[in-house]
């Protein structure tokens, strides 16, 4: 059963349309579109009027397909421009990527802005994610993310360009949701739901709920110093993740990699 579209105010009709276009392009060619969600800071919560369109993709290419001896790339991607990005990953590769931890593939799934796909599929994905996901292999990857953009944009600086700001704190407040949900690998991709689900202070919270309302309006926040209280949360939950999730040594996993060679090969039997 299809998915419901489910957009929000913001949409611009035009650029929608287009993106639909090039999803039933790959349908004629016999690709399933299992789910198209909008990423970026449209589906994270925080975008600003000049914000483009990041609609990104699951798909499965027909059975026989993955028989070949010379298989198609796993990426399909289209030209970009400045309005509008349009690229998705290979069923095989979405998977791959979701057993080793990668946070994109566990934000596709929970996108609130969804274009396309297959309801069951989403439903079925977010399942075995819970199942087979290890948390501290999530909380590693946006560890990483998160140093880095605090390397690249707040190291040194007196002041720092305040849209940035972002792109640090949404991985410190998905750290903190994780260590206060113990065992649980899916946290929310929209911020303001991963904000109210980790109990921070209110001097914290009504800092942020002001930055958000006036990135809503202005394409340009400018620059400025870091809030401090803002600044003590990023490093602290940095920190404290350093201590939590330390990098364990492999483990088997043959149990979990089963589950998902039958979700895989389930959902390409029907194309």
């Amino acid at each position: 059963m299809n998915l419901k579209r489910t957009l929000g105010r913001g949409f611009d009709r035009q650029v929608v349309s287009e993106i639909d276009a090039r999803l039933q392009g790959l349908r004629r060619e016999g690709i399933s579109i299992l789910l198209a969600i909008e990423s970026g800071s449209r589906a994270w919560g925080f975008p600003s009027p000049d914000s483009d369109y990041d609609c990104r993709f699951i798909y499965a290419r027909r059975p026989q397909e993955y028989l070949s001896l010379f298989p198609k790339r796993d990426v399909i991607e289209f030209p970009t421009d400045a309005v509008l990005d349009v690229n998705g990953w290979d069923i095989a590769k979405a998977l791959g990527l979701l057993l080793k931890g990668n946070a994109v593939v566990i934000e596709w799934l929970t996108s609130p802005n969804v274009y396309a796909g297959d309801r069951a599929f989403r439903t079925e994905a977010l399942k075995l994610a819970r199942r087979v996901v290890r948390p501290d292999l999530v909380a590693r990857h946006y560890l990483h993310l998160g140093e880095r953009q605090r390397r690249t944009y707040f190291a040194d600086r007196h002041d720092i360009p305040l849209k940035k700001m972002f792109y640090a704190l949404r991985p410190a407040v998905a750290l903190r949701w994780l260590r206060l949900h113990p065992g649980k690998p899916v946290a929310p991709m929209h911020f303001p739901k991963l904000v109210a689900e980790t109990r921070l202070p209110t001097s914290v919270t009504a800092i942020l709920d002001d930055l958000l309302a006036r990135k809503a309006i202005t394409r340009e926040m400018g620059s400025g110093p870091l809030p401090k209280s803002l600044g003590n949360l990023i490093d602290s939950e940095f920190s404290r993740a350093r201590e939590i999730w330390t990098a364990d040594p492999p483990r088997e996993r043959g149990a979990e990699e089963r589950v998902t060679d039958a979700f895989f090969r389930k959902w390409i039997s029907g194309n």
